[in-house]
């Protein structure tokens, strides 16, 4: 008897420790493809590195990296990345180097997350500088991107209009091409705006003016935004700082002008660096 006991104990604490290692085995798994996840998403997002076709492995604290890349930065790149994911203590880096790796082929609708959330900011972006533009805002424009690719569509009441939304969107940071559909009908109105009795529109404050001219330099790939200071009072821009050329100047008190509310922009203070 005692010794069926002694038995029928043995087996209980032998499947209570096996219970054990399962459900802590379970939360490793969990936690290591949380980890994996984490990674993966910041290869996808970032830059330099959503093109290439890399994996990851997660043992523990350990992230294992395999893939190949163009240059070595990438590579270096790719590891900080997992180093930064909280939880990864080491990273084993398996990936190879080959400056003549080319990208697989996929078909058109096979797109990462990384390249469907640029295309989706590109589309934020786009939005906004129509909307903040003394010319295009308020018309009915639709704004579509796909593969870094703008398609503007709708109805402008000028060539000018028409011509100056194409610009905006080509100018955006990230865009490679812009096909430009908005339709120019004289008739078109845009959604009406409360003006007070000077004409000027209720709530552009100067602070609204001078937050929106430098989200346009941001949004701009031709502009650094880093380098120019916005100052508006009464509707007067004042820009100051440094640009590389004149060009970059000129884009930038168009970019400037024409943004809602803006009476004047002064760019005297903006210095050309040879």
């Amino acid at each position: 008897m005692k010794s069926n006991s002694l038995i029928y104990a043995i087996t209980l604490a032998l499947l209570s420790t096996t219970a054990g290692a399962a459900e802590v085995s379970a939360e490793q798994s969990l936690s290591d493809a949380n980890k994996e996840g984490r990674i993966w998403t910041g290869f996808a997002l970032n830059r330099h590195l959503k093109a290439f076709d890399l994996s990851v492995d997660v043992d523990g604290e350990r992230a294992i990296l395999r893939g190949t890349v163009e240059e070595p930065i990438d590579r270096e790149l790719a590891a900080q990345v997992a180093m930064n994911v909280s939880g990864v203590k080491t990273v084993e880096n398996r990936i190879t180097v080959d400056p003549l790796w080319m990208p697989s082929k996929r078909e058109n609708q096979d797109r990462t997350i990384g390249e469907m959330t640029e295309d989706a900011t590109i589309t934020a972006s786009v939005k906004s500088k129509l909307v903040w533009n003394e010319y295009t805002n308020g018309f009915a424009i639709n704004v579509d991107t796909t593969n870094r690719r703008v398609t503007l569509r709708g109805v402008a009441d000028t060539e000018q209009a028409r011509t100056i939304a194409g610009r905006l969107a080509l100018n955006t940071y990230g865009v490679r091409w812009v096909d430009n559909n908005i339709e120019v009908v004289k008739t078109a109105e845009r959604t009406a705006i409360k003006r007070s009795d000077d004409g000027m529109e209720q709530g552009l404050a100067d602070s609204w003016i001078t937050a929106k001219v430098e989200s346009s330099f941001a949004y701009s790939r031709y502009v650094d935004a880093f380098d120019i200071d916005v100052d508006t009072k009464d509707g007067v821009v004042k820009l100051s700082g440094d640009v590389s050329s004149g060009a970059e100047r000129d884009l930038a008190v168009e970019l400037a002008d024409n943004v809602r509310g803006v009476k004047r922009v002064d760019a005297s203070l903006v210095k050309i660096n040879n």
